[in-house]
């Protein structure tokens, strides 16, 4: 093969393919030569590793750590999928899981809550499944159920060539051109062996490594991205990093997209794994912090508006419905009456009482069918975003 036909760096080789076009080959994990750890990014380890330890033991303190991280997982849902190009927000979600209807295309809301499904059957399956190819093709089945995509394949490795670049390019001028299928074949079961690796490495620098090179082999027609950031996720959760799934990167990756994209591309351009584990650590970093200050946030409302029900509240199920709210921040009358078992009278009386103290707050603003949402709390989840 002519030297100009192969481009080579420690990640992998472009190499030209029989119709002419460049693909990248990928390198198995870890990276050879060895990383440069140098003071820059031990500091940046340093640092996540201490705000991860900081969001662990905080979630320890929330009264129903469940009910907060259902709604994290939607938020992080809800992130995910708008990188994608949905526009359902959390409230949408929240109403369409509560069957209020929805202001957004059904598509957009069933994106979301399809990520929000495949999360909690990920985490699922972990405990019966290392992290594998059987897991990401099972995750991904669920992702892609019934929405844009769905006619790529779901839950079945891509048996054609993909390429990512501007709408319009071609294979010819796309900005990067992932492994042809029998070279994905080939460096997926590499990334799955890496993944369960016995290894000193530490699990932040592993989750980058493995985060960024399951992006570059790009295994599937559509979803990588989506499938990309639950892997985070489900590493992190597999090797007890963290008890919960509180930790996402949606937000950091959407506010710092364009280095995010070259960051990954340098990877591949030029073997550069350190400039983008140094960006990777830098996102965990600030995210858990951030998640962090928001539990700590939601501990303090919750008193606060814990003594407002008790003195400003009417009847008895006014705590109740207040906790059912950490989890369901939309609600309607109607819902209350069937959950609590109370009249409608009462449960009417309930959402009067929680509007005039200001915890809940009318969205819909027709004389029937009301929806309320906990406003102030979700307020406090979307501060990050």
């Amino acid at each position: 093969m002519q030297q100009d036909q192969v481009t080579v760096n420690r990640a992998g080789k472009y190499v030209k393919q029989l119709a002419g076009y460049r693909a990248f080959i990928l390198n198995p994990l870890p990276p050879d030569p060895p990383l440069a750890l140098d003071d820059e990014l031990l500091t940046l380890l340093s640092v996540a590793d201490q705000s991860v330890g900081r969001l662990d033991s905080v979630a320890d303190m929330l009264p129903n750590s469940d009910l907060f991280v259902s709604m994290y997982v939607r938020k992080e849902a809800v992130l995910s999928s708008q990188i994608e190009g949905t526009q359902a927000t959390l409230v949408d979600v929240l109403e369409y899981e509560a069957n209020f209807g929805h202001s957004q295309p059904i598509l957009d809301v069933l994106e979301t809550i399809n990520y929000v499904n495949a999360l909690n059957a990920g985490l699922d399956r972990l405990e019966e499944l290392p992290i594998c190819n059987r897991l990401f093709r099972e995750i991904h089945g669920i992702l892609m159920q019934g929405v844009r995509g769905q006619e790529k394949s779901p839950g079945y490795f891509r048996e054609t060539q993909n390429w990512i670049g501007p709408p319009g390019c071609t294979l010819d001028n796309a900005t990067y051109v992932p492994p042809p299928p029998h070279e994905m074949t080939v460096a997926m079961g590499e990334l799955e062996d890496f993944l369960n690796a016995q290894s000193p490495m530490p699990i932040l620098i592993k989750c980058g490594l493995a985060h960024g090179q399951f992006e570059m082999i790009h295994p599937f027609l559509d979803g990588n991205g989506r499938l990309g950031r639950l892997l985070i996720t489900f590493l992190l959760c597999e090797k007890r990093v963290l008890a919960r799934p509180l930790l996402y990167l949606s937000s950091y990756f959407r506010q710092h997209q364009a280095e995010y994209y070259d960051r990954l591309l340098a990877i591949s351009n030029d073997g550069d794994w350190e400039g983008w584990l140094k960006y990777f650590l830098k996102g965990i970093g600030e995210v858990s912090k951030e998640a962090t200050d928001t539990a700590r946030k939601i501990i303090t409302m919750r008193e606060e508006h814990r003594q407002l029900v008790s003195e400003r509240v009417r009847g008895s199920y006014g705590p109740a419905l207040l906790d059912s709210l950490y989890e369901s921040p939309a609600v309607t009358s109607p819902r209350i009456r069937d959950t609590f078992g109370v009249s409608y009278v009462t449960a009417n009386n309930l959402v009067h009482d929680f509007v005039n103290v200001g915890i809940l707050e009318e969205t819909t603003r027709r004389p029937r069918n009301k929806v309320y949402i906990y406003k102030p709390y979700l307020e406090i989840l979307n501060r990050e975003s």
